[in-house]
C-alpha cells in the first residue's frame, strides 16, 4: 500500500480534542509505569492525555516542584508564563498560574492573550535580568510546548534565569521532587482557582510579541533585506510565530506574506509526515510538502512568488528553508551557509568567538569553520550546551542537525540562549539580500570548496537494556580499528568541545562518521551516519555502524 506521507491529513488523522481535554482532567497517572511518571529529556517533561503521561496531576506537581526549585535557587524575580498552540497547551498554562498565584509567585502571562514562541520567552528573560542588573532579582521562565510533536502531545519546559533550556541538575531535581508529589497524592501542592489566579497581585502581563519584534534590528540585518526587496514566505504551520510573522512584515516594512494564518489544534490542514503522523517538522519534506509545493508551482509557473520561504514549528525554535532553485534544504546545509556568511559577515562579533555544534551534526561544518580560521566546539545533543557560549560571546553561533540555531546581537551581546526559528529564517532572507544568492546556491558553492557530503539517520530495535549499555559504553568497548574501509580515527563516548558524555557512540575516520544514541521514548537506537565518498560508502558506514554496537551491546 503507497504511503501517504506527504499528503493532506484525512479525518481518521485527527486527534479527538473533547477526549484529549477530558483525559487531560480525569485520567490519573498509575506512577508504576515509568511512562507515566514525570520525566524530563532535553526538551522538558512530553507525553500525551490520551497515553496518562500529560495530565493535569503532572502539571500541578511539575509546578509546584519549579516553585520550590526556584525558592532554593533564590530565584526572586518575575516567572514569564508562555503556551503555544498545542490542544494541551492552553489547560496546561492554567493549571501552572494556579499553582504559581498560589505560591505568590509574580508571574507575567501574554498580555495579547496569544502563542508565545520558545525564543520570544527566552529572549524576554534575557532582557528583564540584562536591564535589572547584577545583584537584583532574577527572572526565569515555563514554556508549554511539545515543540514539533503531533496534536496529542503536551510538553512543559523550565528556563532558568539564563533563558535556555535547563540543564539536568536542575530537571533532575524537578522531576524526582514531581513524581514525590504525586506519590501523595499532590499534598504538598498549593493551588488557587483559575479566576482568582488571574486577579493575583502577583499575576501580570507582559507583551512578547512587540519586545521581540521590536528589538529584531539588533540582530538582523531587516535593512538590507527591505532594500533588496526580498520576497518573504513565512509559514508558521500552525504554531505560535503565527501573530509574529504578520507584525514583522507591517513594523519592519517588508515584503512578507504570511502563507498559512490558521490555528487549529487539530493540524487538520497538515501532511503528514514519513511515518503517517501530523507532525510539525519544518526540516521534514513530508511536513512541509505544501509549501515546498507552492514553491516549485510558481517557480516553474515564471511566476516566484517568493525568494524565499519558511516554515516553523509549534513552538517556533526550529527552521526550515525553502528555496525556488533547490526546494526545502537539508537542516545541515543551511547550518553551514549560515555560519560561513555570519562569521564573514557579523563585524561586532568577538573575532575569537568559536562555532558551536551538536556532535551529530555535519562534518561540513568543521570544514567551513577551519576554513574561516574559527575553532569548533562539539557538545552533545541539547542546545543547553551552547548557553555558557551565547551569553559570554564566546560561542556566538550554535546549532543542531535537528534545525535548531541561534546567534548572537549583531554587536556580539546575547540574543536568545534558546533556539530561534524565527531568526534562522529570517537570516535566509538576510543572506539573498546582501549576497544576491540564495542559501542553497551558497551551499553548492561550499561543496565545491570542501567536498559534498551524504547523512542520514536510521534507527534499530534495541531493549531497554541495550539502550542503558549503549549510554554507557567506553572508548575501550570497541575494538574495531576501521570503517566502511577507512582507519578510524576517533572513537568518542565524551563530547571533544566539553567532554560531556554523549550518551552513546561516535566513530570517525577521515570521510566519514557515525553515531549511536538510545531514543528517551522509544525502544530504538538512532543511528547518525555522514559520509563524503557518496552514498554507497554511506550505506556501508550504516552497516557496520550497526553491526558494531550491536556487538558491544548484545
Amino acid at each position: 500500500m503507497a504511503s501517504r506521507a506527504g499528503t493532506v491529513a484525512l479525518p481518521q488523522d485527527l486527534v479527538d480534542i473533547t477526549a484529549l481535554l477530558d483525559a487531560y482532567y480525569d485520567v490519573t497517572p498509575d506512577l508504576s509505569d515509568p511512562a507515566q511518571r514525570v520525566a524530563f529529556g532535553t526538551s522538558g517533561h512530553r507525553g500525551s492525555s490520551l497515553k496518562a503521561s500529560f495530565n493535569e496531576g503532572h502539571i500541578l506537581a511539575i509546578t509546584q516542584a519549579i516553585v520550590e526549585y526556584r525558592a532554593g535557587q533564590g530565584i526572586t524575580g518575575p516567572l514569564f508564563l508562555a503556551k503555544d498552540t498545542h490542544g494541551l497547551s492552553e489547560p496546561a498554562q492554567n493549571s501552572a498560574l494556579e499553582v504559581l498565584a498560589a505560591n505568590g509567585v509574580n508571574v507575567l502571562i501574554d498580555a495579547r492573550h496569544g502563542y508565545t514562541p520558545t525564543p520570544a520567552l527566552s529572549h524576554a528573560i534575557l532582557k528583564y535580568n540584562n536591564e535589572a542588573g547584577p545583584g537584583q532579582p532574577q527572572a526565569d521562565g515555563i514554556v508549554v510546548t511539545p515543540s514539533h510533536n503531533p496534536p496529542a502531545d503536551g510538553g512543559f519546559k523550565y528556563n532558568p534565569p539564563h533563558g535556555g533550556p535547563a540543564d539536568t541538575d536542575a530537571t533532575g531535581w524537578i522531576a524526582n521532587r514531581a513524581n514525590e508529589l504525586l506519590e501523595n497524592g499532590l499534598r504538598g501542592v498549593k493551588r488557587i482557582p483559575l479566576n482568582d489566579a488571574l486577579k493575583a497581585e502577583g499575576t501580570g502581563k507582559f507583551d512578547f510579541l512587540s519586545s521581540y519584534v521590536d528589538d529584531l534590528p539588533a540582530v538582523l540585518d531587516l535593512e538590507a533585506i527591505r532594500k533588496a526587496g526580498v520576497r518573504i514566505g513565512a509559514d508558521p504551520m500552525g504554531g505560535a510565530s503565527v501573530d509574529y510573522w504578520g507584525e514583522i512584515g507591517e513594523r519592519h516594512q517588508l515584503d512578507l506574506t504570511v502563507v498559512n494564518p490558521t490555528v487549529d489544534p487539530q493540524w487538520a490542514f497538515m501532511t503528514l509526515d514519513w511515518d503517517e503522523k501530523i507532525r510539525m517538522d519544518c526540516s521534514s519534506p513530508s511536513a512541509m510538502a505544501s509549501l515546498i509545493k507552492r514553491m516549485s508551482d510558481s517557480a516553474s509557473a515564471g511566476t516566484g512568488a517568493f525568494d524565499v520561504a519558511t516554515g516553523n514549528d509549534a513552538d517556533a525554535d526550529r527552521h526550515g528553508i525553502v528555496t525556488s532553485d533547490g526546494g526545502l534544504m537539508n537542516p545541515n546545509h543551511y547550518l553551514a551557509v549560515a555560519i560561513d556568511y555570519l562569521y564573514r559577515n557579523r563585524t561586532g562579533w568577538n573575532p575569537q568567538s568559536v562555532v558551536g555544534k551538536t556532535l551529530v551534526s555535519s562534518s561540513i561544518i568543521d570544514r567551513v569553520a577551519a576554513g574561516l580560521g574559527r575553532k569548533l566546539v562539539e557538545v552533545p545533543v541539547g542546545f543547553k550546551w551552547f548557553v555558557p557560549g551565547l551569553l559570554s560571546g564566546e560561542g556566538a553561533f550554535g546549532g543542531e542537525e535537528s534545525a535548531g540555531a541561534s546567534f548572537n546581537k549583531r554587536d556580539g551581546s546575547v540574543w536568545t540562549t534558546d533556539k530561534d526559528g524565527i531568526l534562522l529564517a529570517l537570516l535566509a532572507s538576510e543572506i539573498t539580500a546582501v549576497t544576491g544568492k540564495s542559501p542553497s546556491q551558497l551551499y553548492k558553492g561550499l561543496t565545491d570548496q570542501f567536498g559534498s557530503p551524504v547523512y542520514a539517520r536510521i534507527d534499530a530495535a534495541a531493549t531497554r537494556e541495550q539502550k542503558a549499555a549503549l549510554g554507557k559504553l567506553s572508548s575501550s568497548d570497541v575494538t574495531a580499528t576501521t570503517l566502511a574501509g577507512e582507519q578510524i580515527t576517533a572513537k568518542l563516548t565524551e563530547a571533544p568541545g566539553n567532554g560531556a558524555s554523549i550518551g552513546g557512540l561516535k566513530v570517525v575516520t577521515e570521510n566519514a562518521w557515525f553515531a549511536a544514541r538510545p531514543s528517551g521514548t522509544e525502544d530504538v537506537y538512532k543511528i547518525y551516519a555522514e559520509s563524503f565518498k557518496g552514498a554507497e560508502h554511506l550505506k556501508q558506514v550504516q552497516e557496520e555502524a550497526k553491526a558494531l554496537v550491536d556487538g558491544v551491546i548484545s
